[in-house]
Formats: C-alpha cells, structure tokens, sequence
C-alpha cells in the first residue's frame, strides 16, 4: 500500500488528503454554478435537469425522514453532503497519481520533509512510494469530520430547539439507562463516519492491488479484468454511501427536533 505525503508543522498533516478535500469542494463548487447559469424553464440545460432531479432526491430523503415543514432548512445541507460525498468518492477511481521517492533530498513540500519517506529510507528502504491522489473519504479523518459535523449540528439542534425532550431522551426508558444512551449517540458518531471509510478505503485498497497485479505478465490479464469489474462496483459502492450518509444525517436531525407529540 503506498504511504500518504505527511508534513510535520509542529502536528502532522496529510498533504493528500487537503489537497483532494479542496479538488472535491472546486469541483462540487463549479457543477452548482454551472447548473444555475442561463436557467430555462422551455429549453433546460442537461446539468440543470441533473441538478433539479438532485434537489428533487433530496427533498424526498428529508420528507421520508420528517416532516418536510421542519427538514426543509436542511435542504441545502442534504444537497452539499450528497454532492460532496459522491464527488469525493469517485476521485480515487479515475487513476492514482504516485511517486516513487529515492531521495530524501528531493522530497519535500515547501521546505518541508515528506515524514513517510524520510523514515522508510532511514530504515533501508531502496524507495518510498506516495500517493498524491486518492478519494478524500478514504481517509479516516476527513470521513470522520464530516460525521463530527454533522454530529454537532444534531446536538446543537436538540438542545437549542428541543431542550426538555434532548435530555429527557437519555434517560429513557429508565433512569439508569443514561449511560447506555450516551454510549448509543457517540456510536453513531463512530458509525456514521467509519462506514463510509471503511467501504472507500477497502475499495481503493483493492484497486491498489489490482495495479500492482497487472505489471507482472502473467497476471495481468486476470487483474486488467477484475479492475474493470471492480472500478464499475466502487461506482455503485460510492454512490451507495453517499446516499447512506446523507440519509442517516437527516434521520439523526429529525431525531433531534422530535417531541414527544410526534409519537
């Protein structure tokens, strides 16, 4: 597996990883322009009818999870994390862009060391290899922070909005379950996160390996098709989660705004 290009600024940073999050946010960014240049009711652009029918999807997400009245402020943050997420899934599938480093002299960034391939050559190692393009989701931390994100905004909504039934929640159905409850809310946490993760990242991971098959001869064949087969399923896994993501987020917002007159 190749190693990511991480930077130490006093904390370690994964050079990879900012650089596809802001390729992820570019992209995502200029289709959303795009699509509302030159509006037309008669004569729609294709990228504007894509647009409509994700707005459209959406809103069906948000109104099969809670009252469309209460989940339409949420609309946009339905439309940003379904596109976000998609786009970020697919980068890794196109192709990977990796350098091979035998000199810790020429890696750098800006000054700064390449960490991976200073202490692999340290440790006798001919050459490190980096990869500079992968899918942003197949990093754990940046999965993680959009799971952080959207975990502090269900919170957040609880508590400002629905005070009284928030915390009542946690110590239902009896008092010495609150442990039990707080447990379950920072596992969904954890789980919103590392689902989304672990299926990008064991995706890219077999992708890696199918490359690797295909330099030696007589495994090339094999891998040339199981990379076809394999890059068609990691369309369908990464549309998948997106999905996945954005459905559970807006399930734990309508968990968050739920009274007890909605039962």
């Amino acid at each position: 597996m190749h190693e990511s290009p991480i930077i130490n600024v006093g904390f370690d940073i994964d050079l990879s990883v900012v650089i596809m999050l802001i390729v992820t946010c570019a992209i995502v960014f200029i289709l959303a322009k795009l699509s509302i240049r030159n509006l037309s009711v008669e004569n729609p652009s294709k990228l504007q009818n894509f647009m409509e029918w994700v707005v459209e999807f959406v809103q069906g997400l948000i109104t099969s999870t809670m009252d469309y009245k209460k989940g339409r402020p949420f609309l946009s943050l339905g439309i940003t994390l379904i596109m976000f997420i998609f786009v970020g899934n697919m980068l890794g599938l196109p192709f990977g862009l990796v350098f091979d480093y035998t000199n810790a002299a020429s890696a750098t960034f800006f000054g700064h060391p390449l960490t991976p391939v200073v202490e692999g050559l340290a440790n006798g190692s001919h050459g490190v290899e980096i990869a500079w393009w992968k899918s942003p989701t197949a990093d754990a931390a940046a999965a993680m922070g959009l799971a952080l994100i959207v975990f502090v905004l269900v919170h957040y909504l609880g508590i400002v909005r629905n005070p009284k039934h928030y915390f009542a929640h946690y110590f239902k159905p009896f008092f010495f379950f609150f442990p039990i409850n707080v447990i379950e809310q920072l596992s969904k946490l954890l789980t919103h996160g590392m689902r989304l993760f672990g299926n990008i990242f064991a995706g890219e991971v077999l992708i890696a390996v199918l490359l690797k098959m295909s330099a030696v001869w007589y495994g090339a064949i094999a891998s040339v098709i199981g990379l076809v087969v394999w890059q068609g399923f990691s369309i369908f896994v990464g549309t998948i989660q997106a999905f996945v993501f954005t459905i559970l987020a807006m399930v734990y917002i309508s968990q968050s705004l739920e009274t007890d007159e909605d039962h």
